[in-house]
């Protein structure tokens, strides 16, 4: 029987160990397609013109959604899901068919949009959306049994459903601009389609797996309670009035994002709760821990995004609305999402490298622990690149001011760049990938 027992107990050891190479090549593309968005807009400043909704605008902005915000959470789930849900998610030969067409269909898209054929565009995504199901199913499977808290399981849930929901609205999108037309306004249903990806999926991801994560990292002790599924609740609300809106105006759409905005301040008001009550920081980490700041400045273009898209919902005639959708589409989507999922790697691959590096070891001691493994100097270099980098793009396309476009733009890229080479870094300083 303690042979049973120990045997069974070592299976799910290793079942909760995240040692897959998956995370590394949804990682690796990821890092190539924001690195190639960033690329793009240094050659090139004035690509994007005077508005965004032209092909090869959109192409770039699918390298920033698709291939690095989508890729980083399909990757980073692989260790989350086992580490702070308690949920297994061991790789298998689908899990790297799935990757494939991830992979395929993303660039698929990506090159589609460029060139402004729709229809090819269309089918590309199908595959990208084969991809996200099979590990929303996968997901779905293991969280009723998830030993976290169920209201951030329903974050979870919702966020995957969100996502299939924006994708399928997209394809529709890309089949009717090349086969036949909808009835409403093709820039309408765009805004909604991407506000049910960036919100719905994104935010709403960050938020539930925030949860757990920031607490693990900070430390503190869990929150827990009926009282979390509030931010999902009124998130999930808020996007749905939202989304609605923009297809059949209303005025309703103010309504909508004052929702949201209400919903990620009920999630911040519940982390605040939970870091009042710090537990003593491992005496291995970093004394300046500069992924944790970098989070802290994502979390502050989110104030910037949430007050610039209530702005816009309830003045809908303003002089400089276009200037300032340009600064909500950046504080949005480049200072919160992309940014913040940089500072969560800062902190999730060091311990991804020690646990991989552990697996190969047949789980003998390791001579460093995880927290010994970052490297403040690294970790600085792409924070001050986010940090000056984010408001000079922010500034350069609302002004149209093509050097500070290419700055931007290069400082994200250095910041990119030197994040793929800190990763390598990571690994080879835990023992190996």
């Amino acid at each position: 029987m303690t042979s049973t027992t120990s045997t069974a107990a070592s299976s799910d050891r290793r079942a909760l160990t995240p040692s897959s190479a998956i995370p590394l090549a949804y990682f690796a593309f990821a890092h190539a397609g924001l690195a190639l968005a960033c690329l793009a807009l240094f050659v090139d400043p004035g690509l994007p013109g005077a508005y965004f909704y032209h092909p090869r605008m959109v192409a770039l902005v699918h390298l920033v959604t698709i291939a690095w915000l989508s890729g980083s959470i399909l990757g980073a789930f692989y260790i989350v899901a086992p580490l702070a849900l308690r949920v297994p998610m061991p790789a298998a030969r689908m899990d790297w068919i799935a990757f494939a067409s991830f992979a395929i269909g993303a660039t698929g898209m990506v090159t589609h949009f460029w060139i402004g054929e729709y229809n090819g565009m269309a089918w590309s995504a199908g595959l990208v959306v084969a991809a996200i199901g099979w590990v929303a199913i996968r997901a779905w499977r293991g969280l009723p049994h998830a030993a976290a808290p169920w209201p951030i399981a329903l974050h979870v849930a919702l966020a995957f459903f969100n996502i299939l929901a924006a994708a399928t609205l997209g394809i529709v999108i890309g089949i009717a601009r090349s086969r036949w037309t909808l009835h409403v306004s093709p820039l309408a249903i765009t805004f909604a389609h991407a506000h049910l990806a960036a919100i719905g999926w994104v935010t709403m991801m960050v938020v539930g797996l925030a949860y757990r994560l920031i607490p693990m990292m900070v430390p503190a002790p869990m929150p827990a309670g009926r009282g979390l599924a509030l931010s999902a609740i009124l998130i999930q609300l808020g996007l749905t009035i939202v989304v609605v809106t923009l297809v059949w105006p209303s005025a309703w759409l103010s309504v909508g994002a004052i929702t949201i905005a209400a919903g990620l301040l009920s999630f911040a008001l519940r982390i605040r709760q939970a870091l009042a009550r710090r537990l003593p920081r491992p005496p291995a980490l970093p004394r300046r821990d500069w992924s944790t700041w970098q989070a802290h400045a994502a979390l502050l273009w989110l104030l910037v995004a949430v007050a610039l898209g209530i702005a816009l919902s309830v003045r809908k005639s303003n002089a400089h609305r276009v200037e300032l959708s340009w600064c909500y589409g950046v504080a949005g989507l480049v200072g919160f999402l992309a940014q913040i999922v940089v500072g969560i790697q800062g902190r999730l691959i060091p311990l991804y490298a020690w646990y991989r590096r552990f697996a190969a070891r047949s789980g003998t001691a390791l001579p460093r622990a995880a927290n010994e493994l970052p490297s403040p100097a690294f970790a600085r270099a792409i924070f001050l690149s986010w940090l000056a980098g984010v408001p000079a793009l922010a500034m350069g396309l609302a002004g149209q001011y093509h050097l500070l476009i290419a700055i931007g733009a290069g400082l994200l890229f250095c910041g990119v760049a030197t994040n793929a080479v800190y990763a390598a870094y990571l690994f080879r300083k835990a023992g190996g990938v």
